[in-house]
């Protein structure tokens, strides 16, 4: 494959919007409502107005808030609007960020910064979170040196608080828990998980980074909820993501703190480069103002009229989503209807629930496979609601095809989703996304087949032959791993 370059004349514009328009044509089918992820839609006519929004600020640039007051006002109102809606106090501040990754990555790093200040005993610093936080804490613990200690679930799907308890030493600089949880939508104890930190004195991080925009009508509707924001005396930091229920278009996100006492750890300054001091709020240098002023523009267009219109449609599709995957023989619902979440996973031997992903994807259903265990994600939105009954249709189609066929597991992405599950050797599995990864960001930039992953390759013989020879294989590494525990001194 030819590599791509510059052309050395410019392209016509229709031209390229052309081109661009046919390269859409295999993407996930979001404008029909079937995707479950990724897309906040709220409308034609507020994505309209957005764009013109982003165009007023296309090219500024809030890397200087001095020369753009319009950028600085509109960020700290968006801050403002977050803080006034998740009940923090009236000294609350934050920051806007580029998503949720970087708003946990800010808390993360802002604890670690405390934490040098107040106790700089901690050599080795830990962060307390269930096995369900999102992954960018995961990410944030990687970068900056962080152990993450990871507690366990309890039967329904919430952090296990004994447990978290035990998992808190003298090295925890944040405790994190979610609300909710995006693998089973759930929401974790909050006010007991606060209780025990501000007891504790240790920062206390709450991720509404996909509930923080919709949680607030849900209650507002009358729905039972637990307290889940800054109404928690303990909770001291909480990110909520503007890009998702906020329905502003992606990169926006907001970190809130209990107070400037914890943000200011956020800050990076440095005072002695060449070009000049330099200042910055968060992981982001040069910060774009289309973000900010769309993000801005989102809250004030809607308005608590509009959240509340589609947290009602959304609550109402995911109420009738569920209530068809009940009638469904052979699958089963994880989550609690709390939220807008609904996973559901197999509920017979039979029913390979990787092979019934991989039917609905045929189907042109864009498709969230989940492990621990393997189940299908769906965050429904107000606009899912007009295919809600030719989803449930599908499903009831794909499990009965799927029970007919039960070679389907051994093929598609079934095999290997469902290896990948299975295999108890988790540095296999790194082994093998760590290849996806080289092949989609390769120089041709080709999308890998997931099913020939480390064919032809000597790293990639082990996957070989695990997918070659599926659970007999998994079976026997299982069976050496559970040998070598029980042989292990002091078990």
């Amino acid at each position: 494959m030819e590599r791509a370059k510059i052309p050395a004349d410019g392209c016509a514009h229709d031209a390229l919007l052309a081109e661009m328009t046919e390269m859409r044509v295999d993407d996930a089918r979001w404008r029909e409502g079937r995707t479950w992820s990724m897309i906040y839609h709220a409308g034609d006519a507020h994505t309209d107005f957005l764009k013109q929004t982003a165009g007023l600020f296309f090219s500024e640039n809030a890397l200087n808030p001095f020369a753009f007051k319009s950028l600085k006002r509109m960020e700290a109102e968006v801050v403002q609007m977050t803080a006034e809606m998740l009940n923090a106090p009236a000294n609350a501040v934050g920051t806007m960020t580029s998503g949720g990754t970087e708003s946990i990555l800010m808390a993360v790093k802002a604890a670690r910064e405390r934490a040098r200040k107040k106790k700089p005993w901690i050599l080795r610093p830990e962060l307390v979170a269930p096995v369900s936080i999102h992954v960018a804490f995961d990410k944030a613990c990687h970068y900056f040196g962080i152990k993450p200690r990871y507690v366990p679930l309890g039967d329904d799907y919430r952090v296990n608080l004994k447990a978290l308890k035990k998992a808190v030493g003298r090295n925890t600089i944040l405790i994190a828990a979610s609300a909710p949880q995006y693998a089973h939508g759930v929401v974790d104890p909050i006010e007991d998980i606060g209780a025990y930190a501000q007891k504790k004195k240790i920062p206390f991080h709450v991720d509404g980074c996909f509930g923080g925009f919709i949680l607030p009508w849900i209650e507002k509707l009358g729905r039972p909820l637990p307290v889940f924001d800054f109404r928690v005396a303990g909770v001291t930091s909480m990110s909520a993501d503007v890009h998702k229920y906020g329905y502003a278009p992606k990169g926006s996100s907001v970190v809130l703190y209990r107070d400037m006492s914890y943000l200011k750890h956020q800050f990076f300054v440095s005072t002695d480069w060449p070009g000049g001091i330099y200042a910055s709020p968060t992981m982001q240098g040069t910060r774009p103002g289309s973000a900010i002023a769309t993000a801005w523009a989102s809250l004030k267009a809607m308005g608590e009229a509009g959240f509340m219109d589609l947290a009602r449609g959304a609550m109402e599709a995911a109420d009738r989503l569920r209530a068809g995957l009940r009638e469904i023989d052979g699958v089963r619902l994880l989550d609690d209807g709390e939220a807008t979440i609904v996973t559901y996973a197999s509920d017979a031997e039979d029913v390979d629930i990787y092979a019934v992903a991989d039917r609905l994807q045929n189907c042109g259903w864009s498709v969230d496979r989940q492990q621990y265990p393997p189940s299908i994600h769906c965050s429904v939105n107000a606009h899912n609601g007009s295919v809600i009954d030719t989803y449930v249709s599908d499903v009831t189609e794909a499990v009965a095809h799927v029970r007919a066929h039960p070679e389907l597991s051994r093929e598609g992405d079934a095999a290997m989703y469902g290896m990948m599950a299975k295999v108890p050797l988790r540095g296999l599995v790194r082994q093998g996304v760590l290849k996806i990864m080289e092949g989609l960001y390769g120089p041709d930039g080709a999308v890998p087949d997931l099913s020939k992953v480390g064919e032809g390759d000597d790293d990639g013989l082990v996957l070989q032959l695990i997918n070659r020879y599926g659970d007999t294989a998994m079976d026997a590494i299982a069976r050496i791993q559970a040998l070598g525990n029980k042989l292990r001194p002091g078990r």
